[in-house]
């Protein structure tokens, strides 16, 4: 091969098509033209001595050299982004990017909220696009760039990925005031003979860790309502009979539309890390954004 015919433009274009699979997706990933991309493609093909991509039932599907080729590819270019990145000087007040975050809406409340507020006092250019957190796609979402930053249980977090504790949480009970339930001493019985609204993002379920640990004592409470969201929750017991075990620095902030009292049943209380990928780690922009939400959140260095 003529390495004096390769560029980093190439390099990049081939880490694109190989990652996604089709050429219009590249293009787009790469703001580049599809015929620009289809060109660079051929380029390839003829220094690679190999056709790099061919056709499958849905996109394209890379030969077994290009399969070969992606991890060190993919190595290479992280590498020198983090050497072009770290010579950069960062000046938050001038600063023109986007911060792509993926948490679920409880630590939307409680993290990036926060963090916008700070971000429009000290960095009003860098604009935040939220994103639901898939835990199961997270890991591939970061390698492609997709996502910056995610908030998220350490225990969830990829191994592979950098991640670094932010704070943690309990669950305490909530409910409308003046339900009777919640007048005096909350018993376990007085809770399980409540009706329950949980919180199952996105699957429906009625069934959390809360019922598999009561099923451990043979016990079991009655679970009327599966809310896809957090924030819905108090505004749904604020109005019904129901009850609901809440994150405590969420439900602090319902507080006036509902009343909080200590769950009757011992629960662990629980994490919140910040996780990101090692290719974003010395980008000198990302890299400042870390560190104001850990200080936000209290996490220690």
């Amino acid at each position: 091969m003529d390495t004096k015919c390769l560029d980093l433009n190439l390099l990049q274009t081939l880490e694109a098509l190989l990652e996604e699979g089709n050429v219009t997706r590249a293009a787009a990933r790469l703001r580049l033209s599809q015929p620009a991309v289809s060109a660079q493609l051929a380029r390839l093909r003829a220094l690679f001595g190999d056709p790099l991509l061919i056709p499958a039932p849905r996109g394209m599907r890379p030969t077994a050299k290009a399969e070969a080729l992606l991890a060190p590819l993919r190595d290479s270019l992280r590498q020198v982004r983090d050497m072009l990145a770290s010579q950069q000087d960062f000046d938050p007040a001038s600063a023109r990017m986007t911060l792509n975050i993926a948490c679920t809406d409880y630590a939307q409340a409680v993290a990036v909220i926060p963090l916008l507020k700070r971000l429009r006092e000290a960095a009003p250019g860098i604009r935040v696009a939220v994103l639901n957190l898939e835990p199961a796609r997270l890991l591939a979402q970061t390698e492609r760039g997709e996502i910056d930053l995610a908030l998220i249980s350490p225990d969830c977090a990829p191994d592979s990925l950098r991640a670094r504790f932010l704070f943690d949480d309990c669950y305490v009970l909530i409910g409308r005031h003046g339900h009777p339930a919640l007048q005096g001493e909350v018993t376990l019985a007085r809770y399980l003979a409540q009706e329950h609204v949980v919180v199952s993002l996105g699957t429906g379920d009625f069934s959390t860790a809360v019922d598999a640990a009561l099923a451990e004592r043979g016990l079991a409470r009655r679970v009327a309502l599966s809310a896809a969201s957090f924030l819905l929750v108090p505004e749904i017991v604020a109005q019904t009979d129901f009850v609901a075990l809440l994150p405590e620095r969420l439900a602090l902030a319902c507080r006036e539309r509902v009343q909080l009292r200590e769950c009757p049943l011992p629960l662990r209380r629980f994490g919140v890390a910040m996780a990101w990928h090692e290719r974003s780690h010395g980008h000198p922009g990302l890299r400042w954004l870390r560190g104001e939400l850990a200080g936000l959140m209290g996490a220690a260095a």
